[in-house]
């Protein structure tokens, strides 16, 4: 009986391991699952200043989706990287957007376009949904702080999500390099 509940114990202890890995989350769509529509208020794209839905926009290209509640410098460094990633994918029609998730939207728009003029963030729109909780059917874990969720033909091929301040350097490399698993 012991024996038995050694190897049980073993077992739960690898599920919860798999989880949390390094700072990562277990956040977001799963792959395979289909986005749903949902409105955000563009800060600093294309429709700025108005009330609208991207993954609605952007329909079935390849579409990263960084949903973040907090900006720190690693956010603002993966954000870049992929702003980049989207400059040299034009022809791929590779698309990106940001989410900050917050409970005061009016407050959070200047900076965000203030950080798209000062960063230089040209390809991605920063935008903000009212709520920190995000949208419902994307499922986002509280204690992520960030997920990033990248989907091509409306199914999802990448999901990252990582815990408040575990979004390291090699991880902003990696999750830019994930673009080219959504890529045409």
């Amino acid at each position: 009986m012991q024996k038995l509940l050694s190897i049980a114990a073993v077992g739960l202890l690898s599920l919860a391991g798999y989880a949390v890995v390094a700072g990562e989350a277990d956040s977001g769509l799963k792959v395979g699952d289909s986005p749903a529509a949902f409105n955000v208020l563009d800060c600093s794209g294309p429709s700025e200043g108005t009330s609208l839905c991207y993954r609605c926009k952007y329909g079935a290209r390849p579409t990263v989706a960084i949903f973040t509640r907090e900006i720190n410098d690693d956010v603002v460094s993966l954000v870049q990287q992929i702003d980049e990633q989207v400059g040299e994918n034009q022809d791929k029609k590779l698309s990106a957007f940001v989410v900050l998730l917050t409970d005061d939207p009016d407050a959070n728009q200047p900076k965000l376009k203030k950080l798209a003029t000062d960063k230089g963030i040209k390809n991605v729109p920063l935008t903000v949904f009212d709520g920190v909780a995000g949208p419902p059917e994307y499922k986002l874990a509280e204690g992520a702080a960030v997920t990033v969720l990248m989907w091509n033909k409306s199914n999802v091929k990448v999901n990252k999500g990582f815990e408040e301040a575990k979004l390291s350097k090699d991880d902003v490399t990696t999750v830019a390099k994930n673009t080219s698993k959504i890529l045409n």
